[in-house]
């Protein structure tokens, strides 16, 4: 019995060293991975976040456009990220989240102790050990994850400390709102709003199962998981979301089994500078920030960041009144260019016209000195010669179409001369009575046309300027629309006005006999009578009123010519200006911004209407009264339906007619010299809306009066986009009178015995208009 005890004894005394040093080796293994998370929480592996960063860590957030109703029209960046609150997110998001990100999300403290266990014995193979806290703070303070173990080991230990710090810090809500948030799922897609946005054109809250499944699938590795790419890959890892869904009792069986077998639908919508609606209107609306930031600096005296500090601005733009306007450009203009290549198919120098071939040159030449091409070139060295020779060797190059984009082969050269071949448009439509502007349509297509028509352009306004010299006649002395005038031939001598020469307008259509009241005069655009009518006024008076009425008149001639049209002026300017007749006499200055928040909802900015009295309640609705007369005597009188649909020019020219638009409508139509441009400026009492149409250079237009003026040119697009505004009852635009002053004193209401010895004009068709 001794023995045995002696030799038990001797077994565990031999057992004692390797219990011992197990121990040890376990206590300092323990001691030193406590060491090391006190060193990682000291920063000795490198400067870990204070509370401050803590509370606020550094997230670039996107500024974003708001339309007046509500809809994004863009945004500002340079990381795409517009927060959501965790309200916003459903429900079934935040459960496929947990269920395949982090199980015991809920029950840990930021680190998840089972998942790490397993993760060592199984070397990861049978899932990782990273919770959405961790992976919250590799998002938020690893710039960059590093290449060699050691270091990654000392980054993990790192993101561990902040993990049970941000778990301090925030509510679990708040950790998956910010997960969330900060995530980038490529695509230029920051943040679940952008891409939820992004790849299914919806806000996150409006996400359906299916959908959040796939963004959630992406969280494993976004880059590999994109659905753009590999939908298959993806469509296999949304499933697997289900079953990790299912497993965690979110869903039922017979839910999974009916959700992995619906398809990958995806409504991709991107987010880039050149996608999306109201792009010419963004690009004025980034230069308005830009000086709205350098005279409003941050309470510290630093300057906003317009791409990173996430600011809100609500801007007057209607969304469903710009896309309306973007389609009645696009429908139109497509359309007319098929006429425009066709009348170009036997023109030597197309697209030019009227040019001898070293004026060609030089324009084309001109044009490659401003091209990207030739910048690029430049600065990388290359001489003239090497730049100017480039010009001329072929290359593969992808250009716009009405059809799409193609791929082709052709010169730099060639392709200059191919896009100054294309008609280019701009639409502007403004509430008179707000100075609200609630669509702004720049050009054709931003990507491939950078030059905004509305406020950029500038260009000869033709008869559209004749309302102003109606306006300051009637203004000064009391002319009524009944008053009759002779169309015969006049002169304003030299001398008179600072005339050089004697100057004697012709009549587009040839006509000088009969006398025409000054309505029809308008309706028809008799230059004669609108040469006497500025004899009696004097050009300054006119000039004066057209200042006042928010124009920069520095560079108008001074001479009587501009009664005619022979002023450069924006569409922007005549569309404010035009305004102040439908808001009886009141100039409102055009706003495109309401108000402007910080990503908090603080509000920095609340426009602050700018108004001045310009014209008399009287004067402006007798000029409104004159205006009416052009859409029902004279060259908008297509937009009542009242032509033939069998007149060839209308099947090539005219789109979307008829417009069989009968309430009151006050307008008139411009055509420029050449045909260079055509104007239509079109009025309701609640709303005006100007269009011009062109080419780039003034060079490429029409042959001819019949397509080159503003009443096939201009007034198409104007009559489509009423049209679809009318169809869309919850825009409310005005289908009733213009507001008649009270105690009106000029005769407006014209009777038979007024009309006698009018004459019509012989021969041409009455829209003509110059």
């Amino acid at each position: 019995m001794a023995n045995k005890n002696n030799k038990q004894q001797k077994t565990k005394g031999s057992k004692r060293p390797y219990i011992v040093g197990f121990w040890t080796v376990f206590g300092i293994g323990l001691l030193s991975v406590v060491l090391i998370f006190l060193l990682a929480s000291w920063g000795a592996f490198g400067e870990m976040p204070g509370f401050e960063e803590l509370e606020n860590p550094e997230t670039n957030l996107a500024t974003e456009i708001f339309s007046s109703d509500g809809e994004t029209l863009g945004k500002y960046y340079s990381e795409n990220r517009t927060p959501v609150k965790y309200e916003d997110l459903p429900e079934h998001l935040v459960e496929a989240l947990v269920a395949t990100e982090d199980e015991r999300f809920y029950k840990h403290a930021g680190i998840d102790p089972k998942g790490t266990v397993r993760a060592a014995v199984y070397l990861g193979t049978r899932g990782g050990a990273s919770t959405i806290t961790q992976q919250l703070s590799k998002l938020l303070f690893t710039e960059q994850v590093a290449n060699n173990t050691f270091a990654r080991i000392l980054q993990k230990v790192k993101e561990w400390v902040i993990a049970t710090r941000l778990e301090r810090q925030y509510t679990k809500e708040e950790i998956i709102t910010m997960y969330f948030n900060k995530y980038d799922f490529v695509n230029q897609a920051v943040g679940v709003r952008s891409a939820s946005k992004i790849y299914f054109g919806k806000e996150t809250k409006d996400l359906n199962v299916q959908e959040s499944a796939v963004l959630v699938a992406m969280l494993k590795n976004a880059s590999l998981y994109n659905p753009l790419r590999r939908p298959d890959m993806v469509k296999q890892r949304r499933n697997q979301v289900f079953v990790q869904m299912n497993k965690n009792g979110y869903i039922s069986q017979q839910e999974k089994d009916s959700l992995q077998q619906l398809p990958l639908k995806l409504d991709y919508s991107p987010q880039g500078h050149d996608e999306g609606i109201a792009t010419y209107f963004r690009v004025y609306l980034q230069g308005f920030m830009r000086d709205w930031i350098e005279k409003n600096p941050k309470p510290d005296g630093t300057e906003y960041n317009l791409y990173r500090d996430g600011l809100k601005i609500y801007t007057s733009i209607d969304s469903k009144m710009q896309e309306y306007a973007e389609t009645a450009v696009k429908r139109h203009i497509s359309h007319l260019q098929k006429e425009f290549d066709r009348q170009n198919e036997n023109n030597k120098t197309a697209p030019f016209r009227d040019l001898e071939q070293d004026q060609i040159n030089n324009i084309i030449e001109s044009a490659m000195r401003r091209s990207v091409r030739w910048k690029a070139m430049e600065n990388e060295g290359k001489s003239e010669e090497e730049i100017l020779a480039s010009f001329d060797k072929k290359t593969e190059m992808s250009v716009f179409s009405w059809d799409g984009v193609k791929d082709t082969i052709m010169t730099p050269r060639d392709s200059i001369f191919y896009y100054k071949g294309f008609l280019q448009a701009g639409l502007m439509s403004m509430r008179p009575q707000t100075g609200e502007v609630k669509a702004w349509v720049g050009g054709t297509n931003f990507k491939h046309f950078k030059y905004d028509h509305v406020k950029q352009g500038e260009r000869q306004v033709g008869s559209t300027f004749k309302p102003f010299v109606y306006a300051t006649a009637i203004d000064q002395l009391k002319l009524s629309p009944c008053d009759m005038m002779p169309k015969n031939r006049f002169t304003i001598e030299k001398g008179k006005y600072g005339n050089m020469k004697d100057w004697s307008p012709e009549n587009a259509n040839g006509e000088y006999e009969g006398m025409l009241s000054l309505k029809n005069a308008l309706a028809q655009s008799v230059n004669t009578i609108t040469a006497r009518l500025i004899d009696k006024t004097g050009p300054e008076p006119v000039i004066d009123l057209v200042r006042r009425l928010g124009v920069d008149t520095e560079d108008f001639s001074r001479g009587p010519a501009i009664a005619l049209g022979t002023a450069d002026m924006s569409l922007f300017e005549l569309v404010s200006a035009y305004s102040t007749f439908v808001n009886e006499g009141v100039y409102v200055k055009p706003v495109v911004v309401n108000r402007i928040e910080d990503k908090n909802g603080t509000v920095l900015y609340q426009h602050i209407p700018e108004t001045r009295d310009v014209l008399s309640k009287e004067a402006a609705y007798v000029t409104v009264n004159l205006l009416e007369g052009v859409t029902q005597n004279g060259s908008g009188r297509r937009l009542r339906g009242t032509y033939a649909k069998d007149f060839d020019h209308y099947k090539r020219g005219v789109t979307g007619y008829p417009y069989d638009l009968k309430n009151p409508i006050a307008g008139k139509t411009g055509t420029t010299q050449n045909q260079s441009d055509g104007w239509f400026m079109g009025m309701v009492p609640n709303l005006v809306t100007g269009v011009w149409v062109g080419a780039e250079d003034r060079a490429v237009h029409f042959p001819g009066i019949t397509y080159g003026q503003g009443a096939t040119m201009a007034l198409p697009i104007w009559g489509m986009y009423m049209k679809a505004l009318y169809a869309d009852e919850e825009l409310d635009v005005s289908k009733g009178d213009f507001p008649r002053p009270e105690n009106l004193t000029i005769r407006v209401d014209c009777n038979e015995k007024n009309k006698e010895n009018q004459s019509q004009p012989n021969n041409v068709p009455e829209e003509i208009d110059f």
